[in-house]
């Protein structure tokens, strides 16, 4: 439980350090960085970080904007399977949810090292959702994927994955 502890204050500390650059860019604000409210940012950093860090997040600034449909829909794909009653799972719904909605891979965009933290993070968090991904599918790929299937249609137009021709950008590596 420590080990999994530590881990999740190692993504938070990640997650926060890629909103601190956005923050600081001019970017994004604290809440639209993260996915979180202002109260639930402030109360992960009173609780896991130092002081002086809160700071930097100018949550006197901030509003708490509500997310966007497709946002929203990834943080009900990853409530659907979160851990029951588990309130950091909830909180990682929110962040991921907001982070998939950037450019990059999932993983880079939640400042980790590489793709096994995310997949430990998604195993450990959302235990259902991450055995699906039987295949290995990019996350954010397979994601969406997901949302797709949930909706009952496919972007997909090759009968299976193997004949697609954008096989390599779902399945291929994921290097930074």
């Amino acid at each position: 439980m420590d080990l999994e502890m530590d881990f999740d204050e190692h993504v938070l500390a990640c997650v926060l350090s890629r909103a601190l650059e956005e923050i600081e860019a001019g970017e994004a604000t604290a809440t639209e960085a993260t996915g979180l409210s202002g109260g639930e940012l402030l109360d992960i950093l009173t609780r896991s970080f130092p002081t002086s860090l809160i700071h930097g997040f100018s949550l006197e600034e901030v509003s708490d904007p509500g997310p966007g449909m497709e946002e929203e829909l990834l943080r009900r794909l990853l409530l659907t399977h979160a851990r029951p009653g588990d309130p950091t799972s909830a909180c990682f719904a929110k962040i991921v949810a907001r982070r998939a909605l950037r450019d990059g891979h999932l993983w880079q965009e939640l400042g980790l090292v590489d793709r096994s933290e995310l997949s430990r993070l998604l195993a450990t968090h959302f235990p259902t959702l991450a055995q699906g991904n039987t295949n290995n599918m990019k996350w954010k790929k397979y994601l969406y994927h997901k949302l797709c299937e949930a909706e009952g249609f496919s972007l997909c137009t090759a009968p299976s994955c193997r004949e697609c021709n954008e096989f390599k950008s779902c399945f291929g590596p994921e290097e930074g």
